[in-house]
């Protein structure tokens, strides 16, 4: 069975929802290790997990077709990119800006399907 583009946008998007979940969690997993650093862990964990919903939530109104849900979804893998370039960068990194470039291009690839005119 070949993957469309719409199908493998969707489930990129939901790799990388899971992806950010796992971290997430991990991240809250850290606070027993280092209890000064508690409000930094959450806070990271908090923003992992809203990406995540955003993730999700565009992986499952991508069907919709309407142009609001294909640019919102192009600004969530952007915000996902350019913020990551501009920090300390390691190999963590480089995966996660290739997950989301992969989705970011499958987004595109498959935007007829998105939007038809």
């Amino acid at each position: 069975m070949k993957l469309t583009p719409f199908q493998l946008t969707r489930y990129l998007f939901l790799l990388t929802a899971a992806i950010l979940i796992a971290f997430g969690i991990g991240s809250l997993m850290r606070i027993e290790a280092n209890p000064a650093r508690a409000g930094l862990y959450v806070f990271y964990a908090v923003l992992m997990f809203l990406d995540a919903a955003f993730m999700a939530f565009c992986a499952f109104q991508l069907h919709k077709g309407t142009k609001f849900i294909f640019y919102f979804s192009v600004f969530v893998l952007a915000m996902n990119i350019i913020p990551t370039i501009f920090d300390q960068f390691g190999l963590p990194d480089l995966l996660f800006v290739l997950l989301n470039l992969a989705t970011l291009t499958a987004l595109v690839m498959a935007r007829k399907e998105f939007q038809p005119s």
